[in-house]
């Protein structure tokens, strides 16, 4: 009986183990699956992708030779920082004939009001083609600032970048899109992060659905973007600030 007592034992013991090591792997497969979804080109032909200066040096002519039609480049962050790669992007890209947007990261604990003007400022006087984007998440964000508060001071940076004569579009995940968007600022653009097709049951206008993607130009990965809608209905979206 003892003998069988340890049998028993030691088969439940590895049997815990094997299940231990299953989950262990199934988590990190999980956890490493790389944060990318494959876009159909035929329902969706407009491509675009999104840059700040961790890319390093872009050759921007490659990049819109390998049918990329448009760029969102990052200019500033919070009530100060400004990227400094910013202004060369921006000229470099515009020059490559590729449609050209710029992105602000958004500080919860920040005023609306000094995030507009520092954006505005690292914008100095360059018209994008493309809505102004204020990039709002949760990721690398203060955690104790109250949702009521975001929502007030994104709200007075969308209203002075308005009265600036700039159309805005809010980048998010599908987090930050219920917690801050939903049932809210519906008469902004939404350009919406999300690895599952289709991204959500809202109405979005950009999709960034790769954060692996590889295009000619730039070393290493960058985030891929599409646009949902036909390359005559992205022309016109690109021409709002043009006509302003």
């Amino acid at each position: 009986m003892k003998s069988g007592r340890v049998n028993i034992t030691g088969m439940a013991v590895v049997a815990l183990a094997a299940v231990l090591i299953f989950g262990v792997m199934s988590y990190y497969s999980r956890s490493s699956r790389p944060p990318h979804v494959s876009v159909d080109r035929s329902r969706y032909p407009v491509k675009g992708i999104d840059v700040s200066y961790h890319n390093g040096e872009i050759d921007f002519n490659a990049v819109a030779a390998d049918t990329v039609s448009f760029v969102y480049i990052k200019a500033t962050e919070g009530g100060r920082w400004q990227d400094s790669c910013f202004a060369r992007n921006f000229d470099a890209a515009r020059a490559a004939g590729l449609s050209v947007g710029a992105y602000h990261f958004f500080r919860f604990e920040v005023s609306g009001l000094r995030q507009a003007y520092n954006f505005l400022d690292g914008l100095g006087g360059r018209r994008p083609d493309l809505p102004v984007a204020i990039d709002l998440e949760e990721w690398k964000n203060a955690p104790d600032v109250t949702t009521a508060d975001v929502i007030d001071r994104l709200a007075v940076m969308v209203d002075r970048l308005r009265a600036e004569g700039l159309q805005v579009i809010i980048y998010t995940n599908k987090s930050g899109y219920t917690r801050f968007l939903h049932r809210r600022f519906d008469d902004l653009e939404l350009w919406i992060c999300s690895f599952t097709d289709p991204p959500t049951g809202s109405p979005w206008r950009l999709w960034q659905h790769s954060h692996r993607g590889s295009v000619r130009g730039i070393k290493g990965a960058v985030d891929l973007n599409t646009f949902n809608g036909s390359l005559e209905e992205f022309r016109k979206f690109a021409q709002f600030q043009k006509n302003k």
